[in-house]
């Protein structure tokens, strides 16, 4: 992958530039292995500190295999099963590196609105509200994310047409509204447990999320 812009005059996009590019060995839980190039960026629209993590080779495919990856510092870190992003992250460098493409790690704690909030939503969805009442109930967005950094970062790495890891529309639809081309949407694995299958059930009804829901203990106990 090159830095060129996505066309010759000046889009929105074209604020952001490569930063840095460094070689990470990654080594998760289970064993798996794999190298990443991580690639930090100047100029990005909400001055967040997003990384991406190049995996594979992104140029054996006109369309390299993507994901848009909010952060979850209790999933993906401590391995908290109140939520899926976890086995959602380690599943996407695995497929990514087996195909070529990027991972877009976002700094987008709890849909946007923080760790601490996101904390507060929790001990709401305890008290009986899912994961979108709570955050309104705290007087945050449902789900705050914009991803026109996320179309900046692509737009710096050359990455002018792909295919989208994701169950959100959503991701899809604001890449799109950005000028980036999403050739295909690829769905993620479910990966429900009797912890987070009220989460999931949530994003599957009420932000439409590709979500096929297996039988669980606690999904009998919600229909019920």
């Amino acid at each position: 992958m090159d830095t060129t812009t996505l066309s010759a005059g000046h889009t929105p996009l074209d604020g952001a530039s490569v930063r840095t590019r460094v070689t990470i060995p990654l080594r998760f839980a289970d064993g798996y292995e794999v190298t990443a190039e991580a690639v930090t960026f100047r100029g990005l629209a909400d001055g967040g500190e997003h990384v991406a993590l190049v995996l594979g080779d992104p140029s054996a495919s006109p369309a390299p295999l993507v994901r848009l990856h909010s952060e979850c510092l209790t999933g993906d870190v401590f391995g908290s099963a109140r939520c899926d992003c976890g086995p959602q992250l380690r599943e996407a460098v695995q497929r990514i590196a087996e195909t070529g493409g990027v991972l877009l790690y976002l700094r987008q704690e709890g849909r946007g609105i923080g760790l601490y909030n996101k904390l507060d939503a929790y001990a709401l969805q305890d008290a009986g509200l899912d994961t979108y009442e709570a955050n309104t109930a705290l007087g945050l967005p449902e789900d705050g994310r914009d991803y026109t950094a996320a179309a900046q970062m692509l737009t710096a790495l050359g990455v002018t047409e792909l295919d989208l890891l994701t169950n959100n529309p959503d991701k899809a639809r604001q890449l799109r509204d950005l000028g980036v081309a999403v050739r295909f949407v690829r769905p993620t694995g479910v990966f429900a447990t009797d912890s987070n299958v009220r989460y999931l059930h949530a994003k599957a009804e009420h932000t439409h999320h590709t979500i096929e829901l297996p039988a669980t203990a606690a999904l009998t106990a919600l229909a019920g």
